[in-house]
């Protein structure tokens, strides 16, 4: 079987784009197609020495390659390889609207193009067995339904992962009338309303009370990567997101947990997705360990708890 690098050099190069002050994280991006038609672009790092396994990387909502590179770097220099997708409708793959800033999806269900996608890609790219999960948020249901089809990785890390929504203010019956309503007047790729509209969340929102980082460093970080290639960042949610991520959350729900070795991370701070959502899978799930982290926000790898959670994922991936 051909090396990784020649397969590599068979593939479309992508942009992957790097802040002036931040060192090289080593990473490479390309292009792939999807079996219905899209171009997602995916992001590929590599150890300096024979990797001993690699990590699938899933990102979240909003979300973009380059802000995971340091996180991908730092899993390299552990001796694993790391792969990760740009979803469909987000970063610089294919949108899917004429209005590029909404966040939108028809049906869960078509993330299963991308997961296969990356799943070809990884072993086209020959990347070494045995293969680990990594997933924030959206990913982290994207992944959990991708296991369930058996994605065959031996372990998973999950960080806030996205088995429910957070909206204590609003009924769910409240939202269901809202998201049906929407699709009877053909108005599914809307932006919902409260989601953030065409903005952007990083750009339109203070340090202060944000609900993703208590890390000053990162949220500039942030910023920066979103002031500096605004094609990469997202909307709001359409109403046709909301009620495709419903109907998926509850299908997940209703499912046993897979029978691998999981990590959950929960911050005490967290505003984006249902806490009470993850405890229950977390104690359906015989396997899985449940990592509270006090006063954490959502984004786990770019908060003040970072330190604590990736050492957990070295010592789930390193077993």
């Amino acid at each position: 079987m051909p090396g990784t690098a020649a397969c590599l050099r068979r593939l479309p190069a992508a942009p992957l784009h790097r802040l002036p002050e931040e060192p090289d994280s080593g990473g490479q991006a390309f292009w792939v197609t999807t079996g219905d038609g899209l171009r997602l672009r995916l992001g590929l790092w590599q150890p300096a020495g024979t990797a001993r396994g690699t990590v699938l990387l899933f990102q979240g909502r909003t979300e973009y390659l380059e802000k995971y590179s340091p996180i991908a770097a730092w899993l390299a220099a552990q001796g694993l390889a790391v792969i990760a997708p740009d979803w469909r409708g987000q970063g610089l793959s294919d949108r899917l609207l004429a209005d590029p800033r909404p966040g939108h999806v028809g049906d869960f269900a078509d993330y299963r193009a991308d997961v296969a996608a990356v799943v070809s890609a990884a072993e086209s790219l020959a990347l070494p067995r045995p293969w680990q999960l990594l997933a924030h948020s959206m990913g982290g249901c994207i992944g959990l339904a991708a296991l369930l089809d058996g994605l065959p990785v031996a372990r998973a890390a999950f960080s806030a992962p996205m088995w429910g929504l957070h909206h204590p203010l609003v009924p769910g019956g409240v939202i269901s009338a809202l998201t049906s309503g929407a699709r009877v007047l053909h108005r599914s790729g809307r932006a919902a309303v409260g989601t953030g509209g065409g903005g952007t969340y990083l750009l339109d929102t203070r340090f202060r009370g944000n609900a993703l980082t208590s890390d000053a460093r990162q949220w500039a970080r942030l910023v920066a990567q979103a002031g500096s290639w605004p094609e990469l960042t997202l909307g709001g949610a359409t109403y046709g997101w909301i009620a495709a991520a419903r109907r998926e959350m509850a299908r997940l729900a209703a499912m046993p947990s897979p029978e691998i070795p999981a990590l959950i991370g929960l911050g005490g701070a967290e505003a984006v997705v249902s806490p009470a959502a993850i405890r229950r899978r977390a104690a359906s799930w015989p396997q899985a360990r449940l990592l509270d982290l006090p006063g954490a926000r959502h984004e786990l790898m770019f908060d003040h708890s970072a330190p604590q959670f990736l050492a957990a994922v070295e010592q789930l991936f390193a077993a």
